[in-house]
């Protein structure tokens, strides 16, 4: 756990009275302002150790780019006192030392980066998304550092998918660390709380064994599936970040309006993204000051949150499966992000696979044209699902995985997908098949 500071325990100590929990105040402006930085590091020893900060100094952290967010905040932001930062820490220490180190962050749009346009925006100076502010952090801490960053957010997606494709897009790079983010994305719901608790387990057991930090997002209308991702990050004592704690209270107090901080309701806007990022920022710093003193991380080797059923999961696509009948389905390039599917776009479809899996989802495209049909999903020669990939009225194509098939045990299935009698339209994009 990071190193607590007596003098900002005792300011802290009067946020819990009042209902909080801090790990950690999360940034040097949040301390009792009779208090200094010196002082403080005065007071510490180093955990399993004697002596005092004097013997281990420490380390100066980069101001954030912003100000906006207070040391009462910031504690609302960093609230959890189970957060265990020594793997983060050791990521530092090899930054520092000028080791290659591998940064990435997964979630939906907005770790793809989408800034909505909110009233204020023109105030913050700049237009980054969090995850650039974050990439920042480290080249300002470490400037001479070598670092390789990946942002694998993909908008409109799942932590369900996230577990899916994390192997391919984040861990067969071997990172260092990996941010989590998918708040908006997921429903606080069983599923999404075990499609999560999965993806970070996959992560934290991948060979690289890396930290990882989760951020909460939410939209400013309050929704958030938090509440059952905040108890997978409470059961590995992982290092976290509430964004929608932070933002519930200045909406509340009248510092910033749900217009300020999204134009969209679901996107944070110029100010919202700033704010995420001086959050993660501060957090890091409050961590980098004292680094050199945590000692070095064990091994991850914590029990499930909930249940392990998608360590395994993977993407069947054109390029590792191949059908045994196609139909009147074709291989073809729908998106960028899975470029590896097949398309009906006439007759019954009936394109037909056999794959070995517990679960079986499938990844499709929705779109908004009106020409996608309703498609129903066998298995065994059971009609498990209808999947509508019509998306009238919507905010655009999207990129859409449904769970059709669970089971405990893990066999050699038939999958066909066909139009359905009564289908209003012919086309169905098929990206490919989640299985595990």
């Amino acid at each position: 756990m990071r190193k607590r500071f007596l003098a900002a325990a005792m300011a802290l100590a009067l946020a819990v009275s009042a209902g909080l929990c801090a790990c950690g105040d999360g940034s040097s402006d949040s301390k009792t302002p009779e208090t200094s930085k010196e002082d403080i590091k005065e007071t510490e020893s180093a955990p399993g150790e004697s002596g005092t900060a004097e013997e281990k100094p420490g380390n100066k952290a980069p101001a954030a780019l912003t100000d906006y967010v207070s040391g009462e905040e910031m504690a609302l932001a960093d609230q959890w006192s189970s957060c265990d930062d020594k793997a983060l820490a050791a990521v530092m220490r090899k930054a520092a030392k000028g080791e290659k180190v591998t940064i990435a962050c997964i979630g939906g749009s907005i770790t793809q980066g989408t800034i909505s346009n909110g009233k204020k925006d023109s105030e913050v100076g700049f237009r980054k998304c969090y995850a650039d502010i974050f990439f920042e952090w480290w080249k300002t801490t470490f400037p001479d550092g070598d670092f390789e960053f990946i942002n694998a957010g993909i908008g409109g997606t799942d932590s369900y998918l996230g577990v899916h494709r994390v192997q391919k897009d984040v861990l067969d790079h071997k990172p260092d660390l990996v941010l989590v983010e998918y708040s908006v994305n997921d429903a606080d719901s069983m599923f999404y709380k075990k499609s999560y608790d999965n993806l970070v387990r996959k992560i934290l057991l991948s060979e690289s064994k890396p930290a990882v930090m989760l951020l909460y997002m939410s939209q400013t209308n309050g929704s958030t599936a938090q509440g059952s991702h905040v108890f997978v990050g409470f059961g590995y004592k992982l290092p976290m970040v509430s964004y929608s704690n932070v933002i519930s209270d200045m909406m509340k107090n009248n510092i910033f309006t749900a217009e300020e901080l999204s134009g969209d309701t679901v996107h944070p806007s110029t100010l919202g993204h700033a704010i995420t990022g001086e959050i993660i920022w501060k957090y890091l710093n409050s961590v980098y000051e004292v680094c050199d003193s945590i000692e070095e991380p064990e091994d991850f080797g914590a029990s499930p949150v909930t249940k392990d059923i998608y360590l395994d999961a993977e993407i069947l696509d054109s390029t590792n499966i191949t059908p045994d009948s196609l139909g009147t389905f074709k291989e073809q390039k729908v998106c960028d992000q899975f470029p590896n599917g097949w398309v009906c776009s006439e007759g019954d479809g009936e394109i037909t696979f056999t794959a070995e899996f517990r679960s079986l989802g499938i990844l499709y495209y929705d779109t908004t044209d009106g020409k996608s049909g309703q498609f129903e999903i066998y298995v065994d020669g059971e009609n498990m699902r209808t999947i509508d990939a019509d998306f009238p009225g919507g905010w655009g194509n999207a990129i859409t995985a449904e769970e059709v098939y669970s089971s405990d045990e893990k066999a050699k299935h038939t999958v066909v997908i066909k139009k359905a009698p009564d289908s209003k339209g012919d086309v169905f994009d098929l990206l490919g098949l989640l299985a595990s």
